[in-house]
């Protein structure tokens, strides 16, 4: 009976949070990352990316995310996205955040478009955030504060295998030391 009460929270708290965003919402996400420090640089110095305007995150000891996205290459929309994950262990409460995934190159592009993509436990992102959020990475969530959405800064030194990830948080609050995975689906526009 509590795995039941704990799945119908998640899944009420996962909904509350991922709606289908309409398109001035993809634009409003990318200007707050093009106005944000140093993930701004990376419009610039990369083939592409993904944004997700709203991920919505959820948790009684087990946990979930998801988002819908888009893929740009060049400026312009490539395909759709999605993302999911899946966690287990010590969290309590929900969250939501807008994320964005700059690829360095073609190849890390076409790796993350091949259809279903899985980011290891070491990938990790970067906060930008006004007040206290959250960092999301596949290894769980941290708390951090920062002075405002302008003061980005990418602390895992640039790229990591072609992919750089930031995050701003929109709202909620979430405790968690957790074990979990983010997994990406894409499909190109037709």
């Amino acid at each position: 009976m509590i795995k039941v009460i704990r799945a119908s929270l998640l899944f009420l708290a996962l909904g509350l949070f991922s709606q289908i965003a309409p398109a001035d919402e993809y634009q409003d996400a990318i200007n707050v990352f093009r106005n944000a420090g140093e993930s701004s640089a990376y419009f610039d110095n990369s083939v592409g990316y993904a944004i997700f305007p709203t991920i919505g995150k959820a948790g009684i000891g087990i946990g979930g995310a998801y988002g819908k996205g888009k893929v740009y290459k060049d400026g312009k929309i490539i395909g759709d996205t999605s993302m999911t994950q899946a966690s287990i262990g010590l969290q309590l409460g929900g969250q939501a955040y807008t994320q964005i995934i700059f690829f360095e190159n073609d190849a890390a592009l076409n790796d993350f478009t091949s259809g279903s993509f899985e980011f290891g436990a070491e990938a990790s992102a970067v906060a930008i955030t006004a007040g206290a959020s959250a960092s999301a990475n596949t290894a769980g969530s941290s708390a951090g504060i920062s002075a405002g959405k302008n003061d980005a800064s990418n602390k895992s030194l640039g790229y990591r295998k072609g992919m750089a990830i930031f995050t701003v948080a929109k709202g909620g609050l979430m405790y968690e030391a957790s074990l979990s995975g983010q997994k990406y689906s894409y499909e190109p526009l037709k």
